[in-house]
C-alpha cells in the first residue's frame, strides 16, 4: 500500500527505538538475528508501523536507533523485506550508538553523544512495538496549537516549548489479561472560545500532573500504607482526574531543550517515568521546578558546561526510586521577581506537559496499542486481519494498515478448504491442502498447511510448515518452525526453526530448543541473584 504524506514537513525529526526484546523469550533468544523491532504483526514487521506513522504525519527526518548487536539485521531487514523497501523517500536512517546496549533505559539514549549530535529540533520520539491508526498530523496540530512556542494561546505560558503525550484505555473489546497500564493524573484545560474543528483532538487535551506505572504506584502504597496526595498539586490543579486504566502509549513529542535537561540531570533513566514523570510534578512542585533546572534550560540558560551531576545533591532529581521528602513550599514563599505565583492566574515557570487520552473504549477510534508481549501481539496481529482488503472496498477507503488481499496467493489454497475471510489474513506463496480450517489467523508468507490441519486462532510466521491432522489453538508459532504430524497445540508458542516431534500434545507452553532454554535460565538467575533457579 502506497503511503501518502499528508502534510508538509513540520521540520521535526523522530526517533524510534528500537529495544532488545525481552519480553518475547521464545522469539528473540538471540536478539542480534532476531530483534524484536522485526517481528511480524500482521505480517509487517513491527518496526514498519512507527515509520508509517511518521511519514503520515508529515516526518521523513526518521532514525532508528539500536544496540550495535542488531544492526546488521535491521539494516539488511531494511534492504530486503518488501514492506520495508517500499517505504517512500527519503528512507529511515540506522544509527546504533557505540555505548548502546540490551539494559540501555530510554531517556540514557537521548544522553549518548552520537544520538545528542543528531537531534538539532524538536522531535517525536516513538517506541518499535506502536501500532497508531490515529493520524500523527492531528497530534502535531494539537501541539503546535497548545504547547509550542509562539503559538500559545494563554498570554501567560513560558518562553520554551511544551511537550505532549498520548495514553490510550486498556479496557476495551480485545483486552489482554494482565496488561500494564498506568496511574495518571490529569487538569482540564481551559476552554477555548472559538469551536474547534470536528477531528480536532483539541477536546481531548489536558495538562499532566501525575504520570507513573500502576506498579510503582503499588510500590508506594504499600511502604506508606496509602497513596500520598500533595496539597501543593491540590492547590495547582483543584479538578484533579484519576485514570487507573490507561497505558502510556511512549508517544512523545518534545521540544529539542529536553535533550539538554536529560543530560543535565543523569538520575533520569527512562523517558516514560522518569522525564515524563518528573517534568509533569514540576509543574506543581516549584521547589522540584528548580532542582531539575527546567525553567532555565527550556529558556536556553543552561549550557553543558553546567551539567548537574551528582556531586550538588540540591540541584538533581530523587532516585527514581526514592520519593521526594522535601516539604511542599508553602504559598508565601511562592514567589518569582516579588511576583506572587499563588493568584487566580499564575505565571507559569514549567512549560506545560500535555496528555491527549485517546478513547479506545469507542468502537469507530482509530486503533493505537503498544505491542511488547506474545499475547498482544497475537491479538493485535489478529484484529489487524479483520480489516476490510483494498481490494475488497478500495484504496480511500480501506484503513491505513489494510493489506491489498486477504488471500495474497488464492492459487495456493486447494479445493474444499474452510478459510473465513472476513478475519483471516494469508501471505504470499502460502499453501494450504485440502480438508484444512483456517479461522481468525494470521499466516505469513511461505507456510505450508498440511491436509486436514484445524487452525483457530493462530499467527504463523514465515515459513512456518504445520503436519497433517495438527489442531492448533491460539498458537504463536515462530519462522520456519515446523510442526509434526497429528499434533495438538493450545495457546503455546513455538521457537523459530524448531521441529515439533509428531503427536505432541501441549498446552500454555513455550516450546524452546534447549539453547533457548539455556539463555532464558541464564537470564533468570542474573535477575535473581543467587537463589536456586528450576527450569521444567
Amino acid at each position: 500500500m502506497p503511503h501518502a504524506v499528508s502534510m508538509p514537513s513540520p521540520g521535526i525529526q523522530a526517533l524510534i527505538l528500537c529495544g532488545p526484546g525481552s519480553s518475547f523469550p521464545t522469539f528473540t533468544s538471540n536478539p542480534d538475528e532476531n530483534p524484536k523491532a522485526l517481528l511480524p504483526i500482521a505480517n509487517r514487521p513491527m518496526v514498519w508501523y512507527p515509520i508509517d506513522f511518521c511519514y503520515r504525519t508529515g516526518i521523513t527526518n526518521i532514525t532508528l536507533i539500536c544496540p550495535p548487536s542488531a544492526s546488521n539485521a535491521i539494516s539488511t531487514a531494511l534492504k530486503t523485506n518488501p514492506f520495508l523497501t517500499g517505504l517512500p523517500h527519503p528512507r529511515p536512517d540506522l544509527l546504533a550508538p557505540q555505548d548502546l546496549d540490551q539494559n540501555t533505559g530510554t531517556a540514557e539514549i537521548l544522553r549518548l553523544p552520537e544520538v545528542r549530535e543528531i537531534v538539532t529540533s524538536d522531535f517525536v520520539v516513538l517506541p518499535c512495538d506502536l501500532v497508531c491508526e490515529l493520524g500523527g498530523d492531528k497530534l502535531l496540530q494539537a501541539w503546535m496549537v497548545k504547547a509550542a512556542t509562539g503559538l500559545m494561546t494563554d498570554e501567560e505560558s513560558p518562553r520554551g516549548s511544551g511537550g505532549l503525550g498520548v495514553w490510550y484505555e486498556t479496557k476495551t473489546a480485545t483486552s489482554i489479561k494482565g496488561e500494564e497500564t498506568d496511574f495518571i493524573a490529569t487538569m482540564p484545560l481551559a476552554q477555548s472560545l472559538v469551536p474547534s474543528a470536528k477531528d480536532s483532538l483539541l477536546p481531548r487535551l489536558s495538562k499532566l500532573a501525575l504520570s507513573m506505572p500502576k506498579d510503582s504506584m503499588k510500590d508506594v502504597v504499600e511502604e506508606k500504607g496509602s497513596f500520598p496526595v500533595r496539597h501543593g498539586l491540590l492547590r495547582k490543579h483543584p479538578k484533579l482526574k484519576v485514570l487507573t486504566t490507561h497505558r502510556d502509549a511512549h508517544i512523545y513529542i518534545l521540544p529539542r531543550w529536553t535533550m539538554d535537561f536529560v543530560s543535565a540531570n543523569p538520575r533520569l533513566e527512562s523517558i516514560g517515568e522518569d522525564v515524563i514523570g518528573w517534568w509533569a510534578k514540576a509543574g506543581w512542585q516549584p521547589a522540584l521546578a528548580e532542582k531539575l533546572g527546567v525553567k532555565k534550560i527550556s529558556e536556553g540558560q543552561w549550557s553543558e558546561d553546567q551539567g548537574q551531576s551528582d556531586d550538588h545533591g540540591d540541584s538533581v532529581p530523587p532516585s527514581p526510586t526514592t520519593r521526594e521528602q522535601s516539604p511542599e513550599a508553602s504559598p508565601s514563599r511562592l514567589t518569582h521577581h516579588g511576583r506572587s505565583l499563588v493568584s487566580s492566574k499564575p505565571k507559569e515557570d514549567v512549560p506545560p506537559l500535555l496528555a491527549y487520552i485517546h478513547p479506545s473504549a469507542q468502537p469507530d477510534a482509530p486503533l493505537i496499542r503498544r505491542v511488547d508481549n506474545a499475547k498482544l501481539l497475537l491479538a493485535v496481529s489478529l484484529q489487524l486481519a479483520k480489516l476490510l482488503s483494498i481490494e475488497e472496498v478500495g484504496l480511500d477507503a480501506a484503513s491505513v494498515y489494510a493489506h491489498a488481499k486477504k488471500v495474497a496467493y488464492p492459487e495456493g489454497v486447494k479445493p474444499r478448504t474452510t478459510i473465513t475471510r472476513q478475519d483471516t489474513l494469508i501471505a504470499d506463496n502460502v499453501m494450504v491442502e485440502e480438508k484444512t480450517s483456517i479461522k481468525e489467523c494470521v499466516i505469513g508468507a511461505n507456510c505450508q498447511i498440511r491436509e486436514g490441519a484445524k487452525l483457530f486462532q493462530c499467527l504463523l510466521m514465515d515459513g512456518v510448515t504445520v503436519g497433517k491432522g495438527c489442531k492448533l489453538t491460539r498458537c504463536i508459532l515462530g519462522k520456519r518452525s515446523d510442526i509434526g504430524e497429528g499434533s495438538t497445540l493450545t495457546d503455546c508458542e513455538v521457537q523459530e526453526n524448531l521441529l515439533v516431534e509428531p503427536k505432541t500434545e501441549e498446552k500454555e507452553n513455550k516450546l524452546m530448543s534447549s539453547d533457548g532454554l539455556e539463555a532464558t535460565e541464564q537470564e533468570m538467575e542474573e535477575f535473581l541473584g543467587d537463589e536456586e533457579v528450576a527450569i521444567a
